[in-house]
């Protein structure tokens, strides 16, 4: 940290910093988590109709049913990727607080559609048409978030990346803990997904308050004017050797060069988050959450198993990990370690294919018992959470400070990458089940 900036007073810029990390990828994770409720909204009528008299009705699923999570995770993936992509180029011409404020309110939008359309009835696929394009809105604004903040915590110390993936990582749990509860209160799952929704509203609305709040301290305004400051001090070097008759094909040509060389710094950070996340989406939740259990013989922990081993398990082990950054940052940035436990993560694809996922195919099932897979995913979700926000804690710091923005930037790009191919593997990999 620069010894003449001004302290964080109560630490109230990286509790802002966590708050909207927390917003970036709650709406996703109350999708995805909420999975139940859409599938029940997809039945096929004929279908169950049809399987009343058979024991098997429940492995009666519609097209629909059967594709949601795979169509749900592309969706959400390919939206990600573009603005992302989008962001990287032009979040030097629009500025931050409309990128960030403008997204938040457009996503709280979406969620109070959610929530009203839990009481309309809907044809299965006019609900699964809506919920996609709901979910393509919500990804393509949180991708425009998420690339701005990680821009904006480039700007600051090291440790400011960690707040934002800590808080990424609790939304995930904060998302799964609140299906837990609404399974648990006996609500009629219409009413229970309604409460889901609105809270999801709550906690976007805290994240806009948040935000409001940030200029407002001294601390963050201290880096956020150091940084107009050096770039101020690079335009008039440039315009100082190239004259004043510079024109615009010129500025163009600098920050193509300017984008390249940054790039060229941080590559294999960049390609190591991309690849941790790929390994990640192209198993969770496509892979992972069709595993059934082997020991609930239809009690109460069937219907738990996939929320508190799946979701909620993943998403407090993913947080661990990374919120462990915060206290030890190891191996080192330059440490060959770093890429190469990365690249070890690719065995946890055969071995969660391997456990009792259902309906299979083509692949036995090895892994039988449920120890099994709760022990794959704690290793799973700790090394994804872990491993991620070392890099992107790391990338900002291999430039130099009037780079750290675009360096942000460019990070979030590439992790939005991973999140694109995890999603285009997963039908792969769930289809060699």
């Amino acid at each position: 940290m620069d010894v003449s900036s001004p302290r964080d007073k109560c630490f109230g810029v990286w509790l802002i910093f966590f708050m909207l990390g927390l917003g970036t990828l709650l709406p996703w994770n109350f999708f995805m988590t909420a999975t139940v409720y859409f599938t029940s909204r997809l039945k096929d009528s004929s279908l169950v109709d049809s399987s009343a008299n058979q024991t098997a009705a429940g492995e009666h699923r519609s097209v629909l049913e059967a594709k949601f999570n795979n169509v749900m995770t592309l969706c959400a993936m390919l939206p990600l990727l573009l603005f992302t992509c989008l962001n990287s180029f032009l979040h030097s011409l629009i500025s931050q607080r409309l990128r960030v404020m403008g997204s938040l309110l457009v996503i709280m939008l979406v969620f109070v559609v959610t929530a009203v359309l839990v009481k309309l009835p809907l044809e299965p696929l006019h609900f699964f048409i809506v919920t996609m394009v709901k979910i393509v809105i919500i990804n393509s604004f949180g991708a425009v978030l998420q690339g701005s903040l990680f821009g904006m915590a480039g700007l600051l110390p090291a440790t400011y990346t960690t707040p934002i993936m800590s808080g990424q990582g609790l939304a995930g749990t904060f998302a799964a803990f609140a299906m837990i509860c609404a399974i648990t209160s006996g609500s009629e799952l219409q009413d229970a997904a309604f409460g889901y929704f609105i809270t999801a509203c709550f906690v976007i609305l805290l994240s806009i308050l948040s935000y409001i709040l940030l200029p407002k301290l001294e601390f963050f305004q201290f880096y956020q004017d150091r940084n107009k400051k050096q770039k101020s001090e690079e335009e008039n070097s440039l315009n100082l050797m190239n004259g004043e008759a510079a024109g615009a094909a010129d500025q163009i040509r600098h920050q193509d060069v300017s984008m390249m060389t940054i790039f060229r710094k941080i590559w294999l950070l960049a390609l190591s988050v991309c690849f941790t996340f790929t390994v990640t989406i192209g198993t969770f939740p496509a892979i992972a959450a069709d595993t059934k259990s082997t020991l609930a013989e239809g009690g109460s922990w069937d219907q738990y198993f996939i929320p508190v081993s799946c979701f909620l398990l993943f998403n407090l082990c993913d947080w661990s990990g990374r919120s462990l950054t915060a206290v030890r940052m190891w191996p080192p940035k330059d440490s060959v370690l770093l890429p190469v436990s990365i690249v070890c993560r690719l065995v946890f694809i055969p071995l969660f294919m391997l456990c009792n996922v259902q309906p299979r195919f083509h692949l036995p099932v090895f892994f039988h018992h449920d120890g099994w897979f709760i022990f794959f995913m704690i290793l799973f979700a700790f090394s994804n959470g872990y491993l991620a926000s070392l890099c992107m804690c790391y990338g900002p710091k291999n430039v130099l400070p009037h780079e750290a923005e675009t360096a942000g930037t460019i990070m979030a790009f590439f992790l939005s990458l991973g999140l694109a191919l995890g999603a285009a593997s997963s039908f792969i990999f769930r289809a060699l089940v």
